[in-house]
């Protein structure tokens, strides 16, 4: 007779991952009437969520509806389906009840009226302890979720490593917001990966996103140009299977090879391109704003006594680090050549080639790909094989481009979980006290 009883209380739950998606998550299962206690590796909460708005927090953007969810990519059906609890409307009057203002910047990113993730963070934390939230910092999930032994006591038991020693605490549903695997010393380290695939759950290996890529620079170039920003480039790239990127913007070239928010925003392409074909090749127009035959003019004039590096200052306005990879990868015999062929150098500079090797270390990205596959759970993010676990954020298999559509996605999946394990909860609740009846 102890289910009847229990289902007569409260759903008792454990978010473990204080990110934006675990603290949303904490805020509707609390909203919806539930004893919420939340778990974190991290001493404090929101590590990631800080980071993110060292620079000024882009936390979503203000584009039409289509576009907005086309950035998806083939998880767009998916995410969309999130983005219908919460868009990029919603997050913006979301943050208006906090007390935060925002606003639209040029490039249509939207960032708080302070430019900080900080005011944000305090002021949710805050509502979220007057909610009732209960925080228990630096306890690290160890991957142990088993069904509880005794029967009404919850459906699951989990444990964590904490300060003082082995913690087990057992709970009606978890909604499990881990993260990815980028800044790994923010939290995010990936580690529960095995943990959930040998729970029989389908993850895919977890990989870098809106990450750099090396390239085999010379020590000339890495000595002298490490560092310096390529403003007003266009970025071309056609993957094997026809894919097609072309993007304007700007790149930093980097000791180890290219970054920079345009490289982040083919990362995907680029990233799959190198796994399947060991390399990808991608082509850089230095001078955007110049066609080729005016710039194959403008080079063709005689350059006297001048230096190739002021004629191609002159004429075509060609300085720094663009010069520089202008002639990056050639020997002497073939600069002279290329020198000499003013076509050739037009050419060049409208299409400047790179081979990628590799993208950059999964924890230099700023996000991660991969991670529990969504066919693996139901619309309310609940694992098929875990029922009454959910998951949230990064740790799910979709990745975007950097923009503010990140933490969007993670806002919307973190309330699409925690309203999945109350609509869960409930339906067990009716199905007690039948279940109870067939029993006697």
């Amino acid at each position: 007779m102890s289910t009847p009883l229990r289902s007569a209380l409260p759903p008792h739950i454990a978010v473990i991952g204080g990110g934006p998606a675990g603290l949303m998550a904490c805020e509707t299962l609390l909203a919806g009437g539930a004893r919420v206690e939340l778990y974190d590796a991290m001493p404090s909460v929101g590590r990631k969520f800080l980071l993110a708005g060292k620079g000024g927090l882009n936390l979503t953007h203000a584009e039409p509806t289509a576009t907005f969810r086309a950035r998806y990519a083939e998880r767009q059906p998916e995410v969309a389906a999130w983005l219908d609890r919460l868009d990029a409307d919603g997050l913006r009057a979301w943050a208006g009840e906090l007390g935060i203002s925002t606003f639209v910047g040029s490039s249509g990113k939207v960032f708080p009226a302070e430019m900080k993730a900080a005011p944000l963070l305090r002021a949710w934390l805050h509502r979220l302890r007057v909610a009732g939230l209960t925080l228990h910092m630096r306890h690290r999930w160890n991957g142990a979720v088993v069904p509880a032994a005794e029967p009404g006591a919850g459906r699951w038991q989990l444990a964590f490593d904490a300060p003082a020693g082995p913690q087990t605490t057992t709970v009606d549903a978890v909604v499990l917001a881990l993260g990815g695997a980028s800044w790994a010393r923010l939290g995010s380290d990936g580690a529960w990966q095995p943990w959930l695939a040998g729970q029989g759950v389908d993850v895919r290996p977890l990989a870098p996103s809106n990450c750099g890529f090396d390239i085999a620079w010379s020590e000339h170039l890495k000595g002298k140009q490490a560092g310096a920003p390529l403003k007003g480039v266009r970025l071309t790239f056609t993957d094997r299977l026809g894919h097609h990127f072309s993007r304007l913007g700007e790149a930093v070239v980097s000791a180890n090879g290219i970054e920079g928010n345009l490289v982040y925003a083919a990362s995907a392409l680029l990233r799959d391109e190198i796994a399947a074909n060991g390399h990808a090749d991608l082509h850089l127009d230095l001078l955007p704003a110049k066609d080729l035959p005016t710039l194959t003019t403008a080079l063709a004039k005689g350059r006297g006594a001048r230096s190739m590096p002021n004629h191609l200052k002159e004429q075509a306005g060609l300085t720094g680090v663009k010069a520089a990879l202008l002639r990056e990868g050639l020997d002497a015999a073939q600069w002279t050549a290329l020198c000499a062929d003013p076509a050739a150098l037009a050419g060049r500079i409208k299409a400047l080639p790179l081979r990628l090797t590799a993208p950059r270390p999964i924890d230099e990205a700023i996000s991660s790909a991969g991670g529990v596959r969504l066919e693996a759970m139901d619309a309310g993010l609940m694992l098929a094989a875990l029922p009454g676990v959910f998951c949230a954020g990064e740790m799910l298999d979709w990745e975007a481009p950097t923009g503010g559509y990140l933490l969007t996605a993670c806002f919307a999946s973190g309330r699409v979980a925690g309203q999945g394990a109350l609509d869960w909860w409930s339906a067990a609740r009716a199905a007690a006290p039948a279940q109870a009846d067939s029993s006697l």
